[in-house]
Formats: structure tokens, C-alpha cells, sequence
């Protein structure tokens, strides 16, 4: 009887980068039996666990655990790595299912490279990628900034303070257990919790006591901070996204590595905004562009295939027909298959 093949594991949270992930592994085909999925509750700090933090010592999800490639043979011992970085890990995951992989891949799915095609495509997504994922509209980031006066931040309380609070608790925890030698930790380990104790307590000094402490200046503080990420950064980078991506993808009709870093994204901060992830391209930019404020709106160029396809006198449209590329992009990709799997019917 042959050994089985060593599985992939990959540990995931309900967060943007997980969901896109996960998008990559929808869009490979991979089968269930090539990749265990394991769920973080980072509400409870289990990412800052000891057990986690020796796959990942930044505490980070998603997290995709990988054989090494010379120990895949079934006479072997399998060894394993750590993939932490989220584009490493979709890159990792288009390449390992295709026409030159050595991977012993058991999913009969089809698997159409999500790679660009041409180095002109290879830097539009780095640049949109990159956009993402670096500066101050990381989803981590707007997740918590995302209230600019009392009203606001009573309703972002709601979901902030008890998963700010769960985090506090487990750190506090996993801190004592190390003092009474319940568990042995390296000092480097116990200053990276200390450390997110801290910034985890003056998250929480925001959102705790609203009605006391009106006027206090750490709260006037994350209220400008949170009218900057939302009214000047997160304006500029979805003004940006909107004029890069061709339509009604990132690189044109084929769908590529770059939509799914777009899709998650774009998921994230219409949920932050308030929109259902049922809604419409145009309903779900509108919901956006209400949410950044200042009459905020972005540019309409763009055309659905739809209305490309209809009639004789399709190729003038009207201004009804036009949307932002980034409403056309919404729609097309809630018409993959892919986007069920992973999303389901999630309306919030």
C-alpha cells in the first residue's frame, strides 16, 4: 500500500487576504484532498498562539504550509515550509497546478494559469498589487480606522471592540502561562506579545467608554487619522485601481493573480462601507463613494459587456450605460463560479 502524499495546510481567517487566497484556490481547481483548510479565529488571538507563532512568527493569516519539493517521493519523510507573504502564496498556488509543475496534484479541475501573459501585463499587476497591499489602505488597517465622529464609531464598536477585546484577553493569557512556565517561550516571543498588548490597549482606549471621555485627545486623533485613510489615501488608490485595470478584469477579459487580490480587496472595503457583497457593481461603488465622502466619485468610462451586446446602436452608449470599471469589474467577477465557493450567499 503506497504512502499517502503529504498535504498542503492552509490556516485562514475571515479576512481580505484569506478570501483571496482562497479565490486562487477556487480558480486552480484544487481538490480537498490535496489542501486541508484550517480557520484562525483571530478574535481570540489563536494567530498569536505559541503553537502558530512556530509556523509564523508574525502571527500573520493566512499562512500556507508546503512539503519541500525533494520530499514528496513516498519513501521520504515529508518536511515542510512556511509560506507567509499573500502574494508568495498565490503565485505558489498558480504554479503549482500547471503544465510544469512537479507537484503530485490528484484534481482532475481544470487549471488555467492566472499568470500574466506579457512583461506590459506582469507590471500592471505589480503596480495594482502592490497598490493593495502596501501603504494606509491595507484592509487590517481600514478595518479599524473607520469611524470619523461619535455616531460612526458607536456603530464600528459594535464589531471592533469585542474582537479588540478577545485579542487583549488571549494576549494576557498566553503571557501569564509563559511567567508560570505553563508554556516555554524565546523573550523574543514574549516582547512580540507584549508589544501587541499595547497596540491592541490603545485600540481599545478608543473605542471604550464613548460617552465618558468625548473630548479625548487620543479619540480626536483617530478621528483625523480615520478621515485621512478613508477621504485622501483610500480616494487615491480606488481613482487609481479605477484608471489601471482594463476592464472588465485587471488585464482584459482573462482572469489573472491581479483579480484576485482586486476581488478580496474590493470585498473588504465595500463590507467596511456598509454594502452587501450581493449588491451590484454600480450600487456597491455608489455605497463606497458615500462612505469616502467630500463628493467623492469615480470616473465613469466604462461599459458592461452587456451593453456592449445590445442592439443595433450599441456602440454609442449612453450615459446610463456607462459605470466605473471597477462597478463592471464587480460584477463580472460575482459571476464566477469561484466567487460562490468562497463567499457563499454572504450578504454582509
Amino acid at each position: 500500500m503506497s504512502s499517502p502524499i503529504p498535504k498542503a495546510v492552509l490556516y485562514y481567517a475571515d479576512s481580505a487576504w484569506s478570501y483571496a487566497v482562497r479565490l486562487a484556490l477556487e480558480e486552480k481547481g484544487y481538490g480537498d484532498d490535496e489542501i486541508d483548510l484550517k480557520i484562525v479565529d483571530l478574535g481570540k488571538g489563536e494567530n498569536f498562539a505559541p503553537s502558530f507563532l512556530r509556523l509564523n512568527p508574525k502571527g500573520t493569516v493566512p499562512t500556507l504550509v508546503v512539503p519541500f519539493e525533494n520530499t514528496l517521493s513516498p519513501d521520504t519523510e515529508s518536511r515542510y515550509k512556511a509560506v507567509t507573504d499573500v502574494k508568495a502564496i498565490v503565485d505558489l498556488l498558480d504554479r503549482s497546478r500547471s503544465a510544469t509543475s512537479r507537484t503530485h496534484t490528484t484534481s482532475h479541475a481544470p487549471a488555467p494559469s492566472l499568470s500574466p501573459a506579457t512583461i506590459a501585463f506582469c507590471a500592471i499587476t505589480d503596480s495594482i498589487v502592490n497598490l493593495l497591499h502596501e501603504g494606509p489602505v491595507s484592509p487590517e488597517l481600514l478595518f479599524y480606522m473607520n469611524a470619523r465622529n461619535e455616531t460612526e464609531l458607536r456603530d464600528t464598536a459594535k464589531t471592533v471592540l469585542p474582537f479588540l477585546q478577545g485579542r487583549k484577553d488571549a494576549l494576557e493569557r498566553f503571557l501569564t502561562e509563559s511567567e508560570q512556565s505553563a508554556v516555554h517561550v524565546s523573550e523574543k516571543t514574549k516582547g512580540f506579545w507584549l508589544e501587541k498588548k499595547r497596540s491592541t490597549e490603545e485600540l481599545l482606549s478608543v473605542f471604550k467608554d464613548i460617552e465618558k471621555e468625548a473630548g479625548d485627545k487620543a479619540r480626536q486623533e483617530y478621528y483625523l487619522s480615520t478621515a485621512a485613510a478613508w477621504e485622501v489615501s483610500l480616494a487615491l488608490v480606488l481613482s487609481k485601481l479605477n484608471t489601471e485595470i482594463i476592464g472588465p478584469f485587471s488585464l482584459g477579459d482573462q482572469f489573472s493573480t491581479a483579480d484576485v487580490h482586486v476581488a478580496a480587496w474590493l470585498a473588504w472595503v465595500i463590507r467596511l462601507s456598509g454594502g452587501k457583497l450581493s449588491d451590484s457593481g454600480a450600487v456597491a461603488v455608489a455605497t463606497i463613494e458615500k462612505r469616502v465622502g467630500g463628493g467623492f466619485h469615480l470616473a465613469k468610462d466604462a461599459v458592461a459587456p452587456s451593453a456592449q451586446s445590445g442592439g443595433s446602436d450599441a456602440t454609442t452608449p449612453t450615459a446610463r450605460d456607462t459605470q466605473s470599471k471597477l462597478g463592471v469589474f464587480w460584477d463580472a467577477v460575482k459571476e464566477r463560479k469561484t466567487w460562490g465557493k468562497v463567499f457563499g450567499d454572504e450578504e454582509v
